[in-house]
């Protein structure tokens, strides 16, 4: 029996949101398909407001959503951590999710994936004990990058307005 070569996971470099990444945001998620799990393509104001908030929590928690770049610096889109919003009716308040979101031309590469190890392994090194991922049950792309990394199915949520559930996932980044 033969098995297929492992394909190595791409180089991707993280970096702190800047002003200019969210005219590359916006752009790279004005995509209805991109959006199609988190309410369509937004305006480039939500990404201003998005990148500077970013800007903050890496200032005041040591880690937020980067900026993802391939090997070659082009920007592929984000992923890192924030704290769950408070202001939200449900879902895990209190908890810190981790989360990416790349364009469509990234997708199906390893991008995902690797981003995301390479946040757990930064929020292993400034003291993260936990992690959550809010993954529409309908989204299967970023379902299979959270079970990927090793992060169980906690429990369902129904979303706000409709018929829909938000699965969450959670990993444990401490030892106990």
């Amino acid at each position: 029996m033969t098995t297929s070569p492992i394909r190595p996971l791409p180089d991707v470099r993280l970096r702190v949101p800047t002003d200019e990444d969210a005219h590359a945001w916006h752009r790279l998620f004005d995509d209805p398909e991109v959006m199609e799990f988190l309410g369509g393509p937004a305006e480039l104001s939500l990404y201003e407001e998005f990148t500077a908030r970013q800007r903050m929590y890496d200032a005041q928690l040591g880690y937020c959503l980067w900026t993802l770049l391939d090997g070659d610096g082009e920007v592929l889109g984000f992923t890192g951590a924030q704290p769950w919003p408070a202001d939200k009716t449900w879902g895990p308040v209190g908890e810190i999710e981790i989360g990416w979101r790349l364009g469509r031309s990234a997708w199906g590469r390893g991008y995902a994936y690797a981003a995301a190890l390479a946040t757990l392994s930064r929020l292993r090194a400034v003291g993260v004990p936990s992690v959550v991922a809010m993954i529409n049950d309908k989204n299967h792309r970023s379902a299979a990058v959270a079970e990927r990394l090793g992060m169980t199915l906690a429990e369902t949520y129904p979303l706000p307005g409709g018929t829909r559930r938000a699965r969450r996932y959670e990993l444990t980044l401490t030892a106990e």
